[in-house]
């Protein structure tokens, strides 16, 4: 479905990206995986539109990209949502206002539709299993666990038709039972016959849900690895010898 070649991109004098390889198959999980100064974090920029590469091929859906041209707003489009760490939730706003954040529904007056908006997002807090009772679209997002917090994330990526959603650091910070949370909700994206990539320092994590890993190591390819390639030791091991 997405796949990235020869990918550089520098800033100044630093080469981040040095001719990456990169590829998402529909209905996978790829961990994305690498030390500090790897190249993920700029690698998920070109994926999602925030940086342009300086050369390299981009195609999606079997479609070649103009990458000159990509940016936020095309990845929308073409059904590529980011979650960062910070979730980018307003978290003295309403669940409903942070669902519809920039992409409100309008009536033919032109107005926010926010009634079709609330009960909009009541459907997609029942189907994340957010909260029960204790959450309603007028709750405020500062009321919600870091979990919680998460899945709205990860529910307002699926509602906007996502084929593809980059996860950057899902479980940092997260207490035990809210790890288990956002692990399901990862698997529940990917039982929707979308894809996903997890990016993350916790190998734990990403080793309960990915069906394939991509390591980075100073910017370039260190290792592509399906789950049945390898175990989580060896998994270990060659993240130790990326890093060297």
């Amino acid at each position: 479905m997405v796949e990235l070649r020869g990918i550089r991109k520098s800033f100044g004098s630093v080469e981040a990206l040095r001719g990456v390889d990169f590829c998402v198959n529909p209905g996978e999980i790829v961990g994305l995986l690498g030390d500090n100064g790897a190249g993920k974090s700029t690698l998920i920029k070109v994926l999602s539109g925030l940086h342009r590469a300086d050369s390299g091929t981009f195609s999606f859906g079997g479609r070649a990209v103009d990458m000159a041209r990509f940016d936020v707003s095309g990845a929308r489009v073409m059904g590529i949502e980011t979650v960062y760490q910070d979730r980018a939730l307003g978290l003295q706003q309403s669940l409903w206002r942070n669902v519809f954040m920039g992409r409100h529904l309008r009536t033919r007056w032109g107005l926010i539709d926010a009634e079709e908006e609330r009960r909009i997002t009541a459907e997609l807090l029942a189907r994340m299993g957010l909260g029960g009772t204790r959450l309603t679209p007028d709750t405020r997002a500062g009321v919600l666990s870091g979990g919680e917090r998460q899945g709205l994330a990860i529910g307002r990526a699926m509602l906007f038709e996502a084929e593809l959603v980059v996860l950057d650091e899902p479980t940092t910070a997260l207490a035990l039972s809210e790890v288990d949370k956002v692990l399901d909700f990862i698997r529940g994206v990917r039982a929707q016959g979308k894809s996903v990539v997890f990016i993350t320092h916790s190998i734990d994590h990403v080793w309960a849900v990915a069906d394939r890993f991509v390591v980075l190591s100073h910017g370039r390819n260190a290792g592509d690895w399906t789950r049945g390639g390898l175990t989580l030791d060896g998994l270990v091991a060659r993240l130790r010898e990326a890093a060297r």
